[in-house]
């Protein structure tokens, strides 16, 4: 059973919310927080599996909040829903620790399966934002980092910054599918290209965050832009 905690200002969407959740059998909400505070707290006493947070909330608001759930060091996940298509929300979010970000005009089965991936340890991230937030973030990368087009640069994703230490436990299989997530390849999908069995991928995948110490699919993401294997 995954455990649920939803965190919105408005009565209407927590009634909806929990609704959806509750009509599934593998899901129960433990409680409702109307602004950020009220989710740290309450998910500091609670411990449910993930957290749906809004970002625009009075007083604390979605991004702070899941920065400080996420440095408390639980084994809550936050799943963000916001009314807002907004990139700035997204990179604030992921940044701050969530390990997802879903747009409220979501089908219900996007929203249902993005809880599920959350709480079995994946990220999911609205399709309508993955490719330009992933864009976006290689202008938050160090000021130090090379410039495109040089060697072993982003415009270079075959060759990788194989001095970064984080990629060095990899081996070369593990080394390709984490390129391959990082352009936001889903497991399915890099099962179906790479000509392998999908729980072999879920076992690449695994490996990969066990051995560079990424949260989930989000930082490993991450991981794969700052060290140059994708751009």
């Amino acid at each position: 059973m995954t455990t649920v905690l939803i965190a919105d200002d408005q009565p209407l969407q927590r009634f909806g919310f929990r609704m959806l959740l509750e009509s599934q059998d593998d899901m129960t909400v433990v409680g409702e927080a109307t602004d950020g505070g009220e989710a740290t707290r309450m998910t500091a006493e609670l411990h449910p599996d993930v957290v749906l947070m809004d970002v625009r909330m009075p007083g604390l608001d979605g991004i702070e909040a899941t920065r400080r759930i996420v440095a408390g060091g639980g084994r809550s996940r936050v799943l963000i829903l916001t009314t807002f298509d907004l990139d700035e929300y997204a990179y604030s979010g992921l940044r701050a620790g969530a390990s997802g970000f879903l747009v409220k005009d979501a089908q219900p089965e996007e929203l249902l399966s993005g809880i599920r991936a959350v709480a079995t340890g994946d990220a999911v991230v609205a399709p309508s934002l993955t490719r330009r937030l992933l864009d976006a973030y290689v202008h938050h990368l160090p000021a130090t980092a090379e410039p495109a087009g040089s060697p072993g640069s982003a415009d270079s994703p075959d060759s990788p910054d194989s001095a970064d230490p984080r990629l060095a436990p990899l081996t070369e299989r593990e080394t390709e599918i984490l390129r391959v997530v990082g352009q936001g390849w889903t497991n399915t999908e890099i099962a179906q290209r790479l000509h392998l069995a999908e729980s072999t991928v879920k076992t690449h995948v695994g490996r990969i965050l066990a051995k560079t110490g990424s949260r989930d699919r989000v930082q490993a993401v991450i991981l794969a832009y700052e060290t140059k294997l994708v751009g």
